[in-house]
């Protein structure tokens, strides 16, 4: 099920999301409907500490702001980020280990201490109308002390494969140079949006929630833009977002989120917003730099201001190899990888290891593909001859979206999702 408005649009669409959510209305029995039907798996959660200390940052993290560990096998440093090197996938399982996720922020990391932290939530879009300074509240413990919910899901940085449109297309972008290693699946634990939302007081008249970090304000060029924040429809929220504390079984690490960050299945990775601080709740459309200036696409085809907000990630495939990887020569190798669409279940994934003449389907390792995660795949090749290859891998998802062999340009970089060109050597 998609989320909509009442009224059969799909608000996860980028061409309805902008027109339809000035006039939404949600009643009490949407809001239970949706309750319902979001598909997360009840589970229960034991006693956390609230008092989590984490060690001060190293010496090595000054220069990037995150906390923890970036080995060099593991990550391509990024500025405030840090890249996962897609060979460190190799032999792993389902989900991506905390030490090898990546890390996306604007800023540095902070350490906050969850016994003093509280979710606040206020606005017009709640019963009462709480004001910013006078909001509902709710502890670590208050969400500890409610249904827990787990999910298994990707998050993905908007920006993921952004140096192919220079590298393949030679279109020039601004913004991070993400290769392919801006993305992972975790298990994530916590507590449905929509029952906090709920239990604050969500009216009828709510269209769209705010939620904002806590981490410190944003310059951009000597701008100061505030803390991250980005709106989010209130039929999304209601839908499959989950307020998580846990990640891979533990509490958040300080990079992921600690203490509550959400989990926008499918979406952005902007809109995942780390380090919850405050929701606000509102009956008209919001507005921040995060849906206006940034995460829209610009440049020729598209209006002065942009295309709608972007909202679902498209479809995406990565090799289990070092870039520009070295291959003996005279044996059999067996490629591995991983495919991914903000669109629901990958189908296929095909394979070429001559540079696109031919292709060859993939063995699905997760038969059972889960809509908000990746598959597993692999194919078995013996190069002919020793020399340099392109291996390249193209997902077709469960819409029938596949990856194209060049992405629409845009000025920012965001969305590529064409067939990446993975070169080798056999010798």
């Amino acid at each position: 099920m998609r989320s909509g408005d009442g009224d059969g649009h799909d608000l996860t669409e980028e061409t309805t999301y902008e027109r339809v959510r000035a006039a939404q209305s949600m009643s009490r029995r949407d809001l239970m409907r949706f309750s319902a039907t979001a598909g997360l798996g009840a589970a229960g959660f034991g006693t956390a500490a609230l008092g989590t200390a984490f060690a001060a940052a190293p010496a090595a993290a000054a220069a990037t702001g995150i906390v923890k560990p970036l080995p060099a096998e593991l990550f391509i440093p990024q500025g405030t980020n840090a890249e996962t090197r897609w060979e460190a996938m190799s032999g792993q399982g389902y989900v991506t280990p905390v030490d090898r996720f990546f890390v996306r922020n604007h800023v540095s990391t902070p350490l906050i201490d969850a016994r003093t932290w509280r979710l606040k939530l206020w606005g017009t879009g709640l019963h009462g109308s709480p004001a910013e300074d006078r909001p509902v509240e709710f502890s670590y413990e208050d969400l500890l002390g409610l249904r827990a919910e787990s999910l298994t899901a990707f998050i993905e940085c908007t920006g993921n494969g952004r140096s192919f449109y220079t590298s393949q297309q030679g279109q020039q972008v601004s913004g991070t140079p993400w290769k392919l290693g801006g993305v992972g699946v975790a298990h994530w634990r916590g507590v449905r949006l929509a029952t906090v939302l709920e239990r604050a007081g969500l009216t009828r008249r709510a269209v769209d929630i705010l939620p904002r970090g806590l981490d410190a304000d944003y310059v951009d060029k000597g701008e100061n833009l505030g803390r991250v924040r980005r709106p989010l429809p209130i039929a999304k929220a209601l839908k499959d977002v989950l307020l998580a504390y846990e990640m891979n079984g533990a509490p958040l690490p300080p990079d992921h989120g600690f203490p509550v960050r959400l989990v926008v299945p499918s979406w952005v990775g902007i809109a995942s917003v780390k380090w919850l601080g405050d929701i606000q709740v509102a009956d008209e459309p919001l507005f921040s730099p995060w849906n206006t200036r940034y995460y829209r696409l610009f440049g020729p085809g598209y209006p002065p201001e942009g295309s709608a907000p972007l909202t679902r990630m498209n479809v995406k495939s990565a090799f289990e190899l070092p870039w520009d990887a070295t291959l003996p020569a005279g044996r059999r190798h067996v490629l591995h990888g991983r495919s991914w669409s903000g669109n629901g279940r990958v189908r296929r994934t095909d394979v070429s290891v001559d540079g696109g003449r031919t292709w060859h389907r993939t063995r699905l390792n997760d038969v059972h593909a889960n809509p908000r995660g990746w598959v597993r795949w692999e194919f078995p090749w013996r190069p002919h001859a020793p020399g340099r290859y392109e291996l390249l891998a193209r997902a077709t998802d469960e819409t029938g979206a596949s990856q194209p062999a060049t992405a629409p340009h845009n000025t920012l970089g965001y969305l590529f999702g064409a067939v990446v060109r993975h070169p080798v050597t056999i010798a």
